[in-house]
């Protein structure tokens, strides 16, 4: 490793800790009744987007797989997540029309032999096997569709979205998922907090973006290895990249398993951030909206997967929610489109990002490029004001 990139790898990572820090200030400053607290929920939500973003911008973006399947692998993450952290206490009230075949929750085990810590871990533990189940689900479906291409991998993961969804609310399987009804009691973002003789720290925003930053900072570290550069000459040119020795069919299964790793981690997080789990919160319109920031920020670009994702929940559940109650930003909705005029201003911004920014805000480039670039210009412009003014003075 050279010198520059210690020292790029050494500014990233105290701009993320930074940016940790300033996340973890705001859950203690501001409060429920803020008029701040939307930031909070955007951080929340962002966090979670983001993170589907970028695991699917690792499947479309650098691989060249067109998949459509990412909220149905969310959907297990999210109800596998809830299986597993309702307490014992609750199963009977949440499962009121089923008998529990799930009687043990992993944070209540974890916890009760090592206090708090035990609970945390087995919250992080329910994390990481909601994803683990997500992959496994994505093995043995990559199978067969994974021989399929373009426009025929994507129809074939919607289709398997679409049935994960009709099968969580199957009623014989109730015992299991509750059937077509909610799951909840779970362990959520509110009881992230730290009791510090009489003062209660708050991590109800920090954990979710935590979470998303380090399996950020994970897919960032695989794109850059050797099989990242495998991923990427796959989506190049698969002829090429086959006489070049890579196994397409093992890589192409790694990709999709990773990205469904990673999917199923934002699952679990969403179904943190929710306080429930039902499977008619991720319709197919949900993996639109994430292949939306993808292509906002830029297919390629792990920057700009989250930047979009970002921009688009700030909008979507903040800035412009205005607009469905009134008047806001000067902008006063008409009656007509008083219920909706939210959804027409934002398409309508979305239409000009798309004319303005043909390949996404960022391209397929990453912000520390963008940096890098914009620094040469202006050592350039630099140069060439001095030689102008060398010029003029002889």
């Amino acid at each position: 490793m050279t010198h520059s990139e210690k020292t790029r790898n050494a500014k990233a990572f105290a701009a993320v800790s930074l940016f940790l820090l300033v996340v973890l200030i705001l859950d203690q400053v501001i409060k429920p009744t803020s008029s701040l607290s939307m930031l909070l929920t955007v951080l929340q939500k962002g966090s979670v987007y983001a993170l589907a973003a970028v695991s699917m911008n690792l499947l479309n973006g650098f691989t060249g797989l067109f998949s459509l399947g990412h909220a149905g692998f969310m959907l297990i993450g999210a109800y596998t997540y809830a299986i597993l952290t309702i307490p014992a206490s609750a199963r009977d009230s949440v499962y009121q029309y089923y008998d529990a075949v799930v009687r043990f929750s992993i944070p209540e085990v974890l916890g009760n032999a090592a206090g708090p810590l035990g609970t945390v871990l087995g919250v992080a533990l329910a994390v990481v096997i909601a994803g683990l189940v997500a992959a496994v689900f994505a093995f043995f479906i990559g199978l067969p569709v994974l021989r399929l291409k373009s426009d025929y991998l994507a129809i074939a993961t919607l289709g398997f979205a679409e049935i994960m969804r009709a099968i969580c609310q199957w009623g014989k399987l109730g015992p299991l998922t509750n059937g077509s009804n909610l799951l909840k009691s779970f362990a959520r973002i509110s009881i992230f907090k730290l009791d510090l003789g009489g003062t209660t720290l708050s991590f109800s925003t920090f954990v979710p973006v935590f979470i998303a930053t380090v399996c950020i900072i994970l897919i960032v570290l695989l794109v850059n290895s050797t099989y990242g550069r495998a991923f990427k000459a796959i989506r190049d040119d698969e002829i090429a990249a086959e006489a070049m020795g890579i196994d397409l069919a093992k890589h192409k299964m790694l990709s999709f398993c990773v990205s469904c790793f990673f999917a199923g981690i934002a699952g679990s997080c969403m179904a943190m951030v929710l306080s429930i789990a039902q499977a008619s919160n991720f319709k197919s319109a949900m993996t639109y909206e994430i292949l939306l920031m993808v292509v906002l920020g830029g297919i390629g670009s792990i920057t700009g997967s989250v930047i979009g994702a970002m921009l688009f929940i700030s909008a979507s559940e903040w800035w412009l929610r205005g607009l469905d109650s009134g008047t806001f930003l000067g902008i006063t909705a008409p009656g007509i489109f008083r219920n909706g005029f939210r959804l027409v201003t934002f398409s309508i911004i979305i239409m000009i990002v798309v004319l303005f920014f043909r390949k996404g805000i960022m391209g397929d480039k990453e912000l520390p490029d963008v940096i890098d670039a914009w620094k040469v210009k202006r050592k350039q412009k630099a140069a060439a004001d001095k030689e102008v003014h060398d010029e003029q003075g002889s």
